[in-house]
């Protein structure tokens, strides 16, 4: 029998790799590697390839659950709708529509993520919605908007980066988070370009970069304005950019006046020598570039770390122009759609704000309601966990697991299990879904059409390749049954490309507009950046042309068919900003929100390793990336096990403030000796977001993974 492969692309990271699917005739099916498409030619690291894995009945979820006597046991699919929707109901009508959260995942498909935030606003009524990518990217998202007035992960293609003078790399291990990516940066050196990795490990990015930093944890903000200070100093701004295309340049400056060298040094651990190097292979090249990760993103001052590597950018004339600029590298799969659609708390479809009145009137519009009917802003991810179970009393979720991946994890685990009703949509039964009194079995990527938007801002088109297992839906049909049920009969189509074709009306006009996007296009042209009007002189919501449509390297446009080209590169002509100028916003650094003392005078950071991926719940029930990441471990350095009386594989118990975890040694000279790293893939005594602090970022609402103050103790060898 004849079998035919399908296109489509990478269920993991913000990469979203080409692959083709292809039906095996025994069951299963093959995945190999599209060399047409441009981010990874034809490369897929380990959790592209074993990702067929999951489709397994084995290890995946088919058919719903119901909690009874205490445990979970299969139901049908009416009998377990039924009883989301009446708890829903009973909820809302007791205590208000606030009393409903709705939490969702930076893996959902833009489809799926703006059917979700519909759903919330207009069929709950709730504000109370927000999404796991506020823990991925949202500092950077802030920093982004403030400065340029749109946000977009990356504002060009990873093609670019080769052909730039140098990247300064900050908090990213992309060799092990992204591991196709790693050819950008390698043929970036072989054209004779630089790469500056900022890391507090040693990483095997680290260990491929021209110059490695190694910050304190906590200090990047530190270290951004020690390299912007000397920029000024040795006089290399660029003075003519800066006053055609820049406003606050003088505030920026006298703030980062305040950071000299030598202070920088004390603070970060990073030498005023290594410092000037690190400013002259930024500054010498025509062009270059600073991309950003979780590293500085994840702290409680993530927004301003992340505006003072924008100023740097800015001050040297590095952003607007071609083969240079700020970029975030987004890490969820559709992390960069996801926010763009309606899951987060403060955010309408098309990256609108909630908040405004224009765009509340455009989408309610969209939506067949009345404007007033839309709820304001809610509380942001971490603040709606921590609610779970006082102000909000039942939580329906969708492709999310807060009991590993949420910050003070053991409290959130705490909030979870005090809850009236939790529902859980999933494709395995995650730790979170464990707890829950309802648990729906949803489509995978292989089994479903639909879209995802990457960290190049390039949205794509995944297309189902086979049928799910008999008593598996689709999120789409699990929104539309519960719609009915609670009283909306029309507007949750279980189509995704229909749910599409309403996105692009939703979106039209807005930072995120997608409405020259089709399927077909994104079919024939391997994916269309945003922004992509409709027609070129779209107006927004007030009449007046679109900032958004100056944003293009290359506006024109068929004159024939009216079809706008998309925006690989932004922000050549003009910023997304009133005036069409960027914005140095002046910060200056500040402590962590916890820092080393006598009780727990070490410092923690976390990350990811490369077999793998984010809480595990799937990658941790594929055996071949099993057999090479089996567990949690504690990398420390090895001056600091011999203080403690450690050894390699020995147990070792780290304690924070908010509890206590214990995992194996790992001894490496990778590591400052001041830090110890945890990789935060696993449930149980070893999970790692036991320890780490829910501090938030004042503006982005982002949780301070990145740094807690610990003390580690050595429980001797174990039998």
């Amino acid at each position: 029998m004849e079998t035919t492969s399908t296109p489509t692309h990478c269920p993991y990271c913000a990469l979203q790799c080409g692959m083709n699917i292809t039906p095996l005739p025994q069951g299963g099916v093959e995945v190999t590697e599209r060399a047409d498409f441009p981010v990874n030619r034809g490369a897929l690291c380990g959790k592209g390839r074993t990702a067929p894995a999951v489709l397994s009945s084995a290890v995946r979820l088919t058919s719903p659950l119901v909690r009874s006597d205490g445990r979970l046991v299969p139901a049908s699919w009416g009998d377990a709708l039924d009883l989301i929707a009446e708890r829903l109901g009973a909820a809302r009508e007791r205590y208000g529509p606030d009393a409903l959260g709705v939490f969702g995942g930076g893996g959902l498909t833009n489809e799926k993520a703006y059917t979700l935030g519909k759903f919330a606003r207009v069929v709950l009524g709730t504000s109370q919605i927000d999404y796991n990518g506020r823990f991925c990217m949202s500092s950077a998202a802030a920093a982004g908007t403030k400065a340029f007035g749109l946000d977009r992960g990356l504002p060009f293609p990873l093609e670019d980066i080769p052909r730039t003078g140098c990247v300064i790399l900050v908090g990213s291990n992309l060799a092990e988070t992204m591991p196709p990516s790693l050819r950008f940066f390698s043929e970036l050196r072989e054209n004779g370009g630089t790469l500056i990795v900022v890391d507090p490990r040693r990483t095997k990015t680290a260990e491929q970069a021209d110059l490695h930093l190694a910050p304190r944890p906590g200090t990047d903000l530190a270290l951004a304005l020690g390299l912007l200070h000397l920029v000024v100093a040795e006089g290399r701004t660029d003075e003519a950019y800066i006053q055609e295309r820049t406003t606050g340049w003088e505030e920026a400056r006298a703030a980062a006046m305040a950071h000299w060298p030598e202070y920088v040094e004390r603070i970060t651990g990073v030498s005023v020598p290594q410092l000037r190097e690190a400013v002259r292979l930024f500054c010498e090249p025509e062009s270059a570039m600073v991309l950003t990760a979780r590293g500085p993103e994840q702290q409680a001052k993530g927004t301003d770390t992340v505006g003072a590597w924008i100023n740097l950018c800015l001050a040297t004339g590095r952003a607007g122009r071609p083969l240079s600029g700020y970029g975030c590298l987004t890490g969820q799969g559709n992390g960069q759609g996801g926010r763009e659609h309606g899951q987060k708390a403060d955010q309408l479809p098309g990256y609108r704000k909630l908040d405004d009145p224009a765009a509340r009137r455009h989408v309610a519009e969209v939506w067949g309601v009345d404007p007033d009917s839309l709820p304001g802003p809610g509380r942001s991810a971490y603040e709606l966990l921590d609610a779970l179970g006082t102000d909000i009393r039942t939580l329906l979720l969708m492709g999310s697991n807060p009991v590993v991946s949420a910050p003070r994890a053991a409290h959130i685990e705490e909030r979870l299990r005090s809850l009236d009703f939790l529902a859980v949509a999933d494709v395995v039964l995650s730790e979170t879904a464990e707890l829950a009194d309802v648990v729906l079995p949803v489509t995978q990527w292989a089994e479903e059409t639909g879209t995802t938007t990457s960290l190049e801002g390039r949205v794509l088109l995944r297309r189902q390749a086979i049928a799910p297992p008999p008593d598996v839906r689709s999120d789409l049909h699990v929104l539309h049954e519960l719609a009915a049920r609670l009283g909306v009969e029309k507007g949750f189509p279980t189509d995704p490309e229909e749910v599409f074709e309403e996105l692009r009306r939703a979106s039209a006009g807005g930072p995120a507009d997608y409405s020259g996007i089709t399927y077909r296009r994104l079919a024939e042209e391997n994916g269309v950046f945003w922004p992509c009007p409709g027609t070129t002189g779209v107006t927004d919501e007030d009449g007046e042309d679109s900032a958004f449509d100056a944003l293009s390297d290359d506006p024109a446009h068929d004159a024939e068919t009216d079809v706008h080209p998309g925006t690989p590169r932004l922000f050549l002509d003009r910023f997304a900003t009133p005036d069409g100028r960027a914005r140095f916003v002046p910060v200056a650094h500040r402590a962590s929100a916890e820092e080393p003392d006598a009780e727990y005078p070490l410092l923690l950071t976390t990350g990811r390793v490369v077999s793998q991926y984010q809480s595990g719940a799937q990658t941790r029930r594929v055996a071949e990336l099993n057999a090479a990441a089996p567990g949690p471990f504690v990398e420390l350095h090895p001056r600091l096990a011999a203080r403690l009386g450690a050894g390699e594989g020995e147990p070792l118990a780290v304690i924070s403030r908010r509890g206590r975890a214990v995992a194996p040694a790992r001894i490496t000279t990778a590591i400052r000796p001041d830090t110890v790293f945890m990789p935060f893939h696993w449930p149980g005594e070893g999970r790692a977001n036991t320890l780490t602090n829910p501090a938030l970022d004042p503006t982005s609402r982002m949780p301070e993974f990145k740094v807690c103050a610990v003390r580690v103790e050595a429980l001797g060898p174990q039998e």
